[in-house]
């Protein structure tokens, strides 16, 4: 009797020290509050304006890459509202358009929406990032499953934006997503 009772402690503390690890020392833990006192600012205004151009991979849920793209974006602000037109292309031949309509409070705060979006994304700027997190519906012939997301930009040296990205369902990462974006006319440069 006492064999089993140390297996199931030792499951139950196996399960508590993973959930603290999610809860507290993983990707979704981050706050945007560790990157308050970066003297580099991202404001969505000046970063994500104009013609962009972005390229990236999609981690599946074992961790290899499933999917490659290219993107071009167009950014349009009007004060502080924007919208932001994105078109992927696939390594498959596959194509996908996004409107983001973005609305960008003076505390820093962001809303978002877009077609795909379940309900609004709320986010916030602070130093040198940008945290967005929303519903996604995948399309149809993905399943159509609504995932959980959480983005966050960072600005690097060289005003490149590296956006990393987590999809959850029921709170396990089904997807994750690597990329960049840079001004459509800028070139790769050394970082300072």
């Amino acid at each position: 009797m006492d064999g089993i009772f140390y297996v199931i402690a030792g499951v139950a503390i196996v399960l508590l020290l993973n959930w603290v690890r999610q809860r507290y020392a993983s990707f979704v833990a981050q706050s945007p509050d560790d990157y308050a006192q970066d003297d580099t600012q991202f404001d969505v205004r000046r970063h994500l304006n104009g013609p962009i151009v972005c390229e990236g991979v999609i981690y599946g849920p074992l961790g290899r890459v499933t999917s490659r793209f290219v993107g071009e974006f167009d950014c349009e602000w009007t004060g502080n509202s924007g919208v932001m037109r994105e078109h992927f292309r696939y390594h498959d031949g596959s194509t996908q358009d996004r409107q983001w309509n973005l609305s960008l409070g003076n505390d820093g705060r962001i809303k978002a929406t877009a077609s795909d979006v379940v309900g609004e994304g709320m986010g916030v700027q602070l130093g040198a990032s940008v945290q967005l997190k929303y519903r996604f519906q995948l399309p149809d012939s993905a399943g159509g499953h609504v995932l959980d997301t959480v983005d966050w930009m960072y600005l690097a040296p060289n005003g490149t934006i590296v956006n990393r990205s987590q999809f959850r369902k029921f709170g396990i990462k089904v997807a994750e997503l690597v990329a960049t974006m840079r001004p459509a006319e800028q070139a790769i440069k050394e970082a300072a």
